[in-house]
């Protein structure tokens, strides 16, 4: 159980709407992504969803039950903060217990679920310390432990790994997921780190000033965005972006001139373009590879950062426009000396003046098969 349906929700704070009318469904044991720049709503939205903010318009339902007026406690949720929000006097079995013990819940079921939710977190050794005795990550852990021991419906995260280091990050990205794998419930997870929405979700919902940009899979979103917006969120480095103007637009093909570099035909539905219109071309850093063949813009590097395994070039053409190259960890580039950039005219994105993308002919059946 815990299929999540929102229907024309909405969120006012007097006149202004935060969060416009929004209708989304999330599946029973889906992990969802909420992701987007900050304000843009995100969090209000999971606090709604919560019972923590009252709604002002619409129905969210949980199961097919509208729980609109239900308290945060009878919903069948529960939440992970971004504080961790433990009591320091308490040992970790008690911060662990803790909501049972309000629910009154018998000591031997208290017992069974805090061994079992330990068990799942590895912190079976750390139930008799008190959170200060513990790292970052750890008190992150006994704050999911709270939560898992309700056993609720839907997991709810509100940006848990913003307090921890990178490295720490890293490690409890993997943790959340194989705990999802354990679990099997269903959970939503609030970020603005478009790299833990790509390495995570099932699904990504991309919010911008309280509205859907756009719903899908990590592959979907990265290979097929609908929009400028959501192709410059995901993905990093970020998408490079730079003008054009059309030159013909056939059946299944748009060539475009882009500024400063090579005359292009990318296999996509000219989708109302025409002739002379101002468009531009997306190129992500890894489809763009010094010194190699298909067409090629020339670009004059700035900032080369030496990763090992790549390296990435911060560059910009010859008519000031920005570009971010991923190359090879020995890839022979030099800030200053000019640099011919190949790509595929399959790889490029096109953009409508109002930021609307250009349909691509991708996969989508095989990306879901990776998904």
């Amino acid at each position: 159980m815990g299929q999540l349906k929102l229907s024309g929700v909405t969120k006012r704070f007097g006149k202004a709407e935060v969060i416009h009318p929004t209708d989304l469904v999330i599946e029973e044991g889906e992990f969802v992504v909420f992701v987007g720049p900050s304000g843009c709503g995100k969090s209000t939205m999971l606090r709604m969803i919560a019972g923590l903010e009252e709604i002002s318009a619409g129905t969210i339902e949980i199961d097919g039950r509208v729980v609109n007026n239900l308290a945060p406690v009878e919903r069948g949720i529960s939440m992970v903060f971004q504080s961790y929000a433990l009591y320091p006097h308490m040992s970790v079995y008690e911060n662990i217990a803790f909501p049972l013990r309000v629910a009154r819940t018998p000591q031997a079921e208290v017992e069974t679920r805090v061994r079992r939710a330990a068990e799942v977190l590895k912190l079976q050794e750390r139930l008799k310390h008190r959170p200060g005795a513990l790292s970052g990550g750890q008190r992150q852990r006994v704050a999911i432990g709270r939560a898992i021991v309700r056993e609720p419906q839907v997991f709810l995260f509100d940006e848990p790994l913003s307090n921890l280091d990178a490295a720490l990050r890293a490690e409890m990205r993997v943790e959340l997921s194989r705990l999802h794998g354990q679990l099997k419930n269903t959970m939503i997870y609030v970020t603005h780190d478009q790299i833990e929405a790509m390495t995570m979700a099932d699904k990504i919902v991309v919010l911008r000033d309280g509205n859907i940009e756009q719903v899908g899979t990590p592959l979907e979103l990265y290979h097929k965005p609908r929009n400028r917006f959501v192709a410059g969120f995901i993905g990093n480095p970020t998408m490079n972006f730079l003008p054009a103007e059309v030159t013909a637009a056939t059946g299944d093909s748009v060539t475009v001139r882009v500024a400063g570099g090579p005359t292009v035909t990318v296999p996509v539905e000219p989708q109302g373009v025409s002739a002379g219109d101002r468009i531009e071309i997306g190129l992500r850093p890894d489809d763009l590879h010094p010194g190699r063949g298909g067409e090629t813009i020339e670009l004059v590097p700035d900032v080369v950062e030496r990763l090992g395994n790549q390296t990435v070039v911060y560059a910009a053409t010859r008519d000031g426009t920005p570009v971010c190259i991923i190359a090879g960890g020995s890839e022979d580039v030099r800030p200053g000396v000019a640099v011919e950039a190949g790509f595929e005219p399959a790889d490029a994105h096109l953009f409508r003046r109002d930021g609307t993308a250009l349909g691509r002919p991708v996969d989508l059946a095989r990306l879901a098969a990776l998904a």
